[in-house]
C-alpha cells in the first residue's frame, strides 16, 4: 500500500518524512495564485532533502500550460501531479505536455462528484499513471471502472484509513488535514504521520 503526504514544507520535515516510511512526500508548487503554494526554488531545496527510499511528488493546481511546463524543466521531479479542475486542464492537454516534455510520471486529480467521474478518470487511460480521487465512499466505483492505480484521499487519517482502504481497495492512500498539526500551521505531526503510515501498510493487501 502506497502512502503519500501532503504537504511538506521543510527539508526538515521531508527528510522525517521519508524516514517515518512514506512512499510519497508531497510539496505544492505554485506562482501564489493559490494559498500555501511554494517557488520552484524552495521546492527544489526540500525534495533535496527527501531519500531515496521516498519520491517527491509536485502538486501544481495551476491550468496554466507554460507554467507547468516550465516547473517540469526547472524542478525535474519523480512524480507531477496535475490538480487543476478538468475543465481547465483536460485529458488531451496532458497527453500533449507528455509529449512535449520527454519521460514525465503523471498523476491526475479526479473529483469524485457523480456518474461523470468515472468518464473523466477513463479518459485518463493510457494519458496518467495514476489517478488520485478526492474521495472516499464506499460506493466509488472509480477504482474497479479503470486500469490506472488509484491513490485515494479526503479527509483520511490514522483513525478512517484502515476502513477506507476495506472499503474501496486502491493502490494508496493520501492524508494532509489529518496529519497535520492541530495549531493550523499546515506543518506535519509526526506521530500522526506515524500512526497512518503504520496502520495502512498493516492491512492485507
Amino acid at each position: 500500500m502506497l502512502v503519500q503526504i501532503y504537504e511538506t514544507s521543510t527539508p526538515e520535515e521531508a527528510g522525517a518524512l521519508g524516514e517515518l516510511g512514506v512512499d510519497h512526500i508531497g510539496v505544492l508548487v505554485g506562482d501564489g495564485s493559490f494559498p500555501r503554494e511554494l517557488t520552484i526554488d524552495n521546492a527544489r531545496v526540500i525534495f533535496s532533502a527527501i531519500s531515496t527510499k521516498s519520491k517527491g511528488l509536485a502538486l501544481l493546481l495551476s491550468s496554466d500550460v507554460r507554467f507547468i511546463e516550465h516547473t517540469i524543466s526547472e524542478l525535474k521531479t519523480e512524480i507531477l501531479h496535475l490538480g487543476a479542475s478538468n475543465d481547465l486542464l483536460t485529458a488531451s492537454t496532458v497527453q500533449n505536455l507528455k509529449k512535449r516534455c520527454g519521460p514525465l510520471f503523471v498523476m491526475r486529480s479526479i473529483p469524485v462528484v457523480g456518474e461523470e467521474s468515472i468518464a473523466i478518470a477513463r479518459s485518463y487511460e493510457g494519458i496518467a499513471d495514476m489517478l488520485l480521487l478526492d474521495s472516499h465512499q464506499p460506493d466509488d466505483r472509480i477504482v474497479e471502472s479503470v486500469k490506472i492505480p488509484v491513490i485515494i484521499a479526503g479527509g483520511l487519517g490514522p483513525d478512517n484509513v484502515v476502513d477506507a482502504i476495506r472499503a474501496v481497495r486502491p493502490a494508496g492512500v493520501d492524508s494532509k488535514t489529518k496529519t497535520d498539526k492541530d495549531d493550523g500551521s499546515h506543518t506535519k505531526d509526526l506521530q500522526k504521520v506515524r500512526q497512518f503510515v503504520a496502520r495502512a501498510k498493516s492491512r492485507p493487501q
